[in-house]
């Protein structure tokens, strides 16, 4: 006879842990299934200088706060053992290498294929991928024909193999500026952007904004009171005065690409040795593909609130802006998670 879960989570990074805590203090009968062989989500492939922009204080998920000072700014290597430690610290049920494949729903029970041929059951599936492990590159004239070097940052390590090259950095979040801000140090650095690029204070009146933020309650507003300055990069002051000495330099978007370069929008045309698309993510969820609409034209989830509109008993946790402007962070998957697991408990109960 098979086994059927109450639910099962796709994905043990960030998002899926934070489902799996409350699951298992709600006393449902769970399992995550992780593609890889860790539980830290997309965070080992980022690049290495990488910091949180946000303290340890706020950067926690439910039950277990991120340990050592509170008011530093984590790395990367301090997120993935705090991630890890997580999974061990509440003994949660995850199995790992199991890629899932493929999700099915037949007479109301949900049939999850991996790639090492597994097939598990389940009353409810959470997708708790993330929006951080499918590339999105825009579609410039000419991208086609650029045969420099041009890469994603997922694809970005750190500065070793970039040393004195003419360097395009796509984008002008806080992974843009960040990147092209180090590699300015060891190579001539362009930030290409199709707006001025925005900055907001690291800290107000001597606190951290995710501080104000907290206090103030703006952090975990629903999105349509929510006032946005998810394009504005955090900075203690050095990145703007770095960029006022045009190093890294900006400039509005190139026009096109050539075989060797870009052309710029004054119509000057330049060599580029490498081009970096800091252009952000799209929902990682190609597994859904046979779940009649669960998706829309351009493959992303149509839900609300990570309740699926078109599937009932799918939900998901992770989503930029699911519910709030800090839905997709370390500090905003635990509420979003609570809020998913108590909508799976009362789908249960009234299964029952």
């Amino acid at each position: 006879m098979r086994s059927i879960f109450d639910t099962i989570v796709i994905g043990s990074g960030q998002a899926g842990l934070a489902t799996a805590y409350y699951l298992q203090k709600n006393n449902l009968n769970y399992l995550v299934l992780e593609a890889s062989e860790q539980t830290a989500g997309s965070w080992p492939s980022y690049y290495d200088s990488l910091t949180l922009f946000s303290p340890a204080r706020y950067s926690s998920l439910p039950g277990y706060q991120f340990p050592g000072d509170p008011e530093r700014y984590p790395t990367k290597r301090e997120v993935i053992s705090y991630l890890v430690e997580y999974a061990n610290h509440f003994d949660l049920n995850i199995s790992t290498g199991e890629r899932v494949t493929e999700v099915q729903k037949n007479q109301g029970v949900f049939q999850i294929s991996t790639s090492k041929q597994n097939i598990f059951y389940a009353k409810t599936v959470v997708s708790a991928t993330g929006d951080f492990a499918r590339k999105c590159i825009p579609d410039i004239d000419g991208i086609d024909v650029f045969k420099r070097l041009k890469i994603h940052s997922s694809e970005y390590k750190n500065v070793e193999q970039y040393i004195d090259q003419r360097i395009v950095v796509v984008g002008g979040g806080n992974s843009a500026v960040q990147i092209a801000y180090e590699l300015a140090k060891i190579s001539n650095v362009t930030i290409a952007t199709r707006r001025p690029l925005s900055f907001t204070p690291q800290r107000l009146l001597g606190k951290d904004i995710h501080f104000w933020l907290r206090i103030t309650g703006f952090d975990y507003l629903p999105l349509e009171k929510w006032f946005s300055i998810n394009t504005s990069v955090l900075d203690e002051g050095i990145y703007k005065q770095a960029v006022l000495n045009n190093e890294p330099e900006r400039k509005p978007m190139f026009m096109s690409f050539t075989e060797d370069g870009v052309i710029w929008e004054d119509g000057k045309e330049e060599k580029i040795d490498t081009v970096i698309f800091a252009t952000g993510y799209r929902p990682n969820v190609v597994f859904l593909q046979s779940l009649n609409g669960a998706l829309d034209a351009l493959g992303s989830p149509l839900q609300r609130k990570g309740i699926s509109q078109t599937i009932n008993g799918l939900y998901y946790v992770g989503l930029s802006e699911q519910r709030s402007f800090s839905s997709a962070t370390l500090r905003g998957v635990g509420p979003d998670a609570k809020y998913v697991v108590k909508k799976i408990k009362s789908l249960k109960l009234d299964m029952e």
